[in-house]
């Protein structure tokens, strides 16, 4: 027994003699002590994991300083953006309001007796028989009433029914209560041009009283015949369709008006112009002459029949 453990024993102190020598020989060669390489060895995993772990932390920083840095960027684009664009539509409006008063230039130019005042719109009322606007310039600007309001390309708006002093109403040509003398340009035939209460056609205007023999063809342009409110030849429509009154003794004719109401942003009103000669004035309709005295709203009109 004793002999046993003196082997084991004589066995573990030649391993460890040996075990001692290799590490000397390596420590020797590595330059590093046996039991750091050891411990390193050990902890190698853990200091693996948590560079792993700290590249990624370090990643995530990063990536939430990236996001917060484009997020910052993006909202200064942004403004940019709608500065830009606030910028671009406010050159586009200045860029129609330029080609507006061009051609009101154009249409003083085509007629110096003229003399316009021009305004923006700058509130709406419309319904089925019912149609005005209001305008920014009133008396203070030498608005008055029955003045009328046309586009600056010499076409029909309406007539001015009320007036403050820095601001103006005005009753548009489709409104049902207005009521205009106008020629078929191209064959003379005349008749009363009114709007708003057509039935299925609230955007047309009709133009009642023709010769029962006219021959009215699409296309033909309206004008106004002229009166001590209505300059002569502003344009109110072109014709869409025609046919026979209930009473069948005149024609009437349906216009597409030439004013594209809904879209006005700027109008003019002729605050003065030269009347026509006293031949032209005594053929100036009774309804006519009237709203000189009276506003359009309280005008009489006659009953209409032919489109039921």
């Amino acid at each position: 027994m004793r002999n046993l453990f003196t082997g084991k024993i004589a066995i573990i102190l030649v391993a460890a003699l040996i075990l001692a020598i290799v590490l000397s020989i390596f420590g020797g060669i590595s330059n590093r002590n046996p039991l750091d390489l050891a411990v390193q060895g050990v902890l190698a995993p853990f200091r693996a994991a948590a560079t792993a772990l700290t590249t990624t932390a370090e990643k995530y920083y990063g990536y939430m300083f990236r996001y917060e840095a484009l997020a910052a960027e993006n909202e200064v684009l942004k403004k940019q953006i709608a500065e830009m664009e606030d910028t671009a539509r406010q050159a586009e409006s200045v860029t129609r309001e330029n080609q507006r008063l061009r051609k009101g230039m154009e249409l003083l130019e085509t007629h110096e007796d003229y003399k316009l005042v021009d305004a923006y719109i700058i509130g709406w009322n419309s319904s089925d028989w019912e149609n005005t606007l209001t305008i920014n310039r009133g008396t203070n600007s030498g608005i008055q009433r029955n003045m009328c309001a046309v586009t600056e390309n010499g076409e029909v708006v309406g007539l001015v029914t009320d007036v403050g002093i820095n601001y103006a109403e005005v009753t548009t040509i489709l409104d049902s209560t207005l009521e205009i003398s106008g020629t078929i340009a191209s064959s003379g035939y005349n008749g009363m041009v009114r709007g708003g209460y057509i039935d299925g056609h609230q955007t047309l205007l009709q133009m009642n009283y023709l010769p029962s023999a006219a021959i009215i063809r699409n296309k033909e342009q309206v004008v106004t015949s002229g009166s001590t409110v209505y300059p002569r030849g502003l344009i109110m429509g072109n014709v869409v369709d025609a046919g026979f009154e209930e009473t069948g003794i005149a024609k009437y004719a349906l216009l597409d008006p030439a004013a594209e109401i809904s879209s006005l942003e700027q109008i003019f009103i002729i605050t003065e112009y030269t009347t026509e000669s006293t031949a032209t004035a005594t053929a100036t309709t009774a309804t006519e002459a009237t709203e000189a005295t009276e506003p359009a709203a309280e005008e009489t009109t006659e009953p209409v029949g032919g489109f039921g």
